[in-house]
């Protein structure tokens, strides 16, 4: 593979990448620290905005602790664009776009009315950068081992879904012919078919029942089909997870260029863009 030449930053932007994208410098590490502590105030903040009590007492307060949270986030993101020599590989990454979406809320509640400033509790997935921040490499390794066993299982799974939602709808329908007549909780296809995905899944709210001998025997095979139901993902996943590797690199250095992370400790170039790390 043909590298390309080095990425030339100003100093300016190359030591606030540092700072920004760094987990392993000084520096990087206060940002990060200072970013999720700030992320948790936000969403502490939002969600004891959300009592009624508290929040009718202190609403002002809540206000201008919001907008400053929000002014912060905004600046951070900014920065964050503005440090990498592709900002667009940034906005459409995972914490990307979570990182616009932390701080679009604030800013629709100024056009629209409605509770949209309550969406910012999304910041909370912003605290994924733990395991990045704290160099957990026996976390994150252990996390990308799962990504990897669901990525390698996807199809498998799909197919086992599909099957379900047959099954599903299959016995709906049984359930509505056998039960329609004389029981007004199945009053149609669709409902009936509620019924089932309720019943497989072992999870029984109760508020639909049959009321016929055929429909109280066909609801307990349903029941019992329900644990195959949780056993058949469950070991697909297992499997997967057996012979997953467990050599994921756990290198937090980020691209320049890209912004991606993941490199193998002894990389010289980005196996994303190719640039020079």
């Amino acid at each position: 593979m043909a590298y390309k030449k080095a990425f030339k930053m100003s100093p300016f932007r190359e030591q606030l990448h540092e700072v920004i994208y760094e987990a392993d410098t000084p520096g990087g590490k206060v940002f990060d620290v200072t970013l999720l502590v700030t992320i948790v105030a936000s969403v502490i903040v939002v969600m004891l905005e959300s009592v009624d009590s508290i929040g009718a007492r202190f609403t002002r307060l809540f206000f201008v602790l919001e907008w400053i949270f929000t002014i912060f986030f905004t600046i951070e993101y900014i920065l964050r664009l503005y440090c990498i020599q592709k900002p667009w590989k940034y906005a459409l990454s995972f914490f990307g776009i979570i990182d616009l979406l932390a701080i679009l809320p604030s800013f629709l509640g100024l056009l629209l009315a409605g509770e949209q400033r309550y969406l910012v509790v999304i910041r909370a997935l912003r605290l994924l950068r733990v395991f990045r921040i704290f160099k957990l490499a026996k976390f994150l390794s252990q996390s990308r081992i799962i990504v990897q066993a669901l990525q390698n299982s996807k199809e498998k799974i799909f197919v086992f879904l599909i099957f379900v939602l047959l099954m599903t709808t299959i016995f709906g329908s049984i359930m509505y012919l056998v039960e329609g007549d004389n029981n007004p909780q199945f009053a149609n296809i669709p409902i009936s078919i509620y019924w089932a995905i309720v019943t497989l899944t072992t999870v029984g709210y109760g508020d639909i029942s049959p009321i016929t001998p055929f429909g109280q025997f066909l609801a307990a095979a349903v029941m019992i089909m329900g644990y195959a139901v949780i056993a058949v993902p469950t070991g697909i996943v297992s499997a997967e997870l057996i012979n997953a590797d467990d050599s994921l690199p756990t290198n937090t250095q980020a691209c320049r260029s890209c912004s991606q992370e993941g490199h193998d400790d002894d990389a010289d170039y980005c196996k994303h863009c190719g640039e020079k790390l």
